[in-house]
């Protein structure tokens, strides 16, 4: 419990300063042209449109959670299973509907390619890696609360679920290997910065996403014996151009 804690800090850590240090740089670019004098608003009328469309580029950090049995101590030969955090790469588009001045919603459908692991280490010093390759299509549902504009930024947050589905995993064949679920439902939330330029609009975004179904398929593999409930776990860094 205290391994997995200090891991989800760790990645925690990591997402926040990637976007810390983007947002930091667009603030102080707004500081800077503050002191110019007059700023022009860009995108003046932008909120006056009830839908906008977009895409969107994202990298996830994700990894399984996972919860032992009691099979874990008494039959599985393997002491230690974890799930090592693995960078992917998602990319997909926008669909924002105006709601009020402060409330929109939206759905940023997507295409994720995913590598999650689960390592089994045994006393004797090896080690075996499980691969899950695969790509997911993910469907969130959300719902974004802004602040006002002040001139061409404005802060965001959000939250809502998704439904991700797997496409083209490749199912184990042979004994001693561990197969999971082809659909997951997952609870998301995040915070974002909006900076408008001339012609597009801009938005690093930082959103977490918890799996709240078991994704492990239980089976007579040696592999995951020692397991009871596989969940996901996923950090992401969107960059987002409306």
């Amino acid at each position: 419990m205290h391994y997995t804690y200090l891991r989800d800090l760790f990645d925690l850590h990591r997402a926040k300063i990637i976007l810390g240090i983007l947002v930091l740089l667009m603030a102080a670019q707004e500081v800077k042209s503050q002191g110019i004098g007059y700023r022009r608003r860009h995108l003046e009328f932008y909120d006056d449109k009830p839908i906008h469309y977009g895409i969107l580029f994202g990298v996830p950090f994700t990894r399984f959670n996972i919860k032992h049995n009691n099979d874990f101590v008494s039959k599985d030969s393997a002491f230690v299973i974890q799930s090592p955090t693995n960078a992917a790469f998602r990319m997909g588009f926008i669909v924002n509907a105006f709601l009020t001045d402060h409330f929109d919603i939206r759905t940023t459908p997507s295409v994720s390619l995913y590598e999650r692991q689960v390592k089994f280490s045994y006393p004797n010093g090896t080690d075996k890696i499980e691969k899950r390759e695969s790509t997911w299509i993910e469907i969130p549902l959300l719902l974004k609360y802004k602040s006002l504009r002040r001139v061409n930024s404005r802060m965001y947050m959000l939250a809502g679920f998704t439904l991700g589905l797997e496409t083209n995993v490749k199912r184990s064949r042979g004994g001693g290997q561990l197969d999971t679920k082809s659909s997951d439902f997952s609870v998301d939330y995040g915070v974002g910065y909006e900076q408008f330029f001339e012609f597009f609009k801009f938005a690093p975004e930082l959103r977490f996403s918890h799996g709240l179904g078991n994704v492990f398929r239980p089976s007579k593999s040696s592999a995951g014996v020692g397991i009871s409930k596989l969940t996901t776990h996923t950090v992401t860094l969107y960059l987002n151009f409306e």
